[in-house]
């Protein structure tokens, strides 16, 4: 490795900050830091060259080539290697089969709204197209950690250019959430703002050719999902898991869309209800590119 490592087999000051980050919200604001476990997560944070601060590995085990080949891409750069005794790894880690043999240490990113346009302009995330109108998603005041990061899996796959976190919701950098994203977290631009009115004066301020519609979802809606335009620029409104969407929210919506269910459910899970609007969403776009360029493979 290029930098000699910390050695660390206690409890020691260093050890009990990144303890913390794990469970405290307010540590991981205050430090500006949160943890990421897995190899998905972590692999995709170097693609994106997401800024590590550290990276904290098992000191007692030998190295699989993929924890090598993250220590040597970051450690020259921006990231402390650190030697973990395998207890410590264990904790950090919180896995019950036993200690990971990496975990990395990762910059939180700034809650400006402005990251989403340029994500949609930039035309660096993989697979999606700078010129197709933006898509989006906001999430009101969720309450579960796993929720956000399946949803932001979700925006991730269908093509969208960022999630918006409004409200007193769950953290979207909490070791639960980052894991459900499955490292799409490092791909989709994630902001926290504190309410609707921050999203509603944003996009008051762009062109109005990139200014989104706000498409709600509710079982109540006005139109069926199928019936609803999505081809142009849209960020999709998801409300609260247990409580739905807010009053706020249904006031400054351009269209609330209900998802035709059969069965006896009532409802979607959140996550699960937003997956399904952003499928319809790139739906209605492939549909369109193909009619534009029908001999394209």
């Amino acid at each position: 490795m290029p930098r000699a490592p910390l050695r660390i087999t206690t409890r020691n000051a260093r050890f009990q900050q990144w303890q913390a980050l794990l469970g405290n919200r307010t540590k991981r604001q205050r430090a500006g830091e949160f943890l990421v476990h897995g190899v998905r997560p972590i692999s995709l944070a170097v693609r994106f060259e997401w800024p590590l601060t550290a990276l904290l590995y098992d000191a007692d085990r030998d190295l699989s080539t993929w924890a090598r080949d993250v220590l040597s891409s970051h450690a020259s750069r921006t990231a402390t290697p650190a030697a973990l005794a395998t207890e410590l790894m264990a904790e950090l880690g919180e896995k019950d089969e036993g200690a990971p043999e990496l975990i990395a240490v990762a910059k939180l990113p700034p809650d400006h709204l402005s990251r989403l346009r340029a994500a949609a302009q930039s035309g660096t995330r993989p697979g999606v197209d700078a010129s197709v109108p933006s898509l989006g998603v906001v999430f009101d005041r969720p309450t579960a950690p796993g929720n956000i990061g399946t949803l932001i899996r979700s925006a991730d796959a269908f093509g969208a250019n960022g999630v918006v976190v409004t409200g007193h919701a769950a953290d979207p950098y909490d070791p639960r959430s980052v894991r459900a994203s499955a490292g799409s977290l490092f791909a989709v631009p994630v902001v926290r703002v504190p309410s609707h009115g921050d999203v509603v004066a944003w996009r008051d301020t762009l062109p109005a050719a990139e200014r989104p519609q706000l498409v709600a979802t509710d079982e109540h809606g006005d139109v069926d999902l199928a019936d609803a335009g999505l081809t142009g620029p849209t960020y999709i409104v998801i409300g609260n898991e247990t409580t739905g969407l807010s009053a706020a929210w249904r006031a400054v919506c351009d269209v609330t869309v209900r998802i035709p269910m059969t069965g006896a459910a009532s409802s979607l899970n959140a996550a699960s209800a937003a997956t399904v609007v952003l499928y319809e969403a790139a739906r209605q776009r492939a549909a369109i590119e193909r009619r534009r360029n029908p001999d394209a493979s």
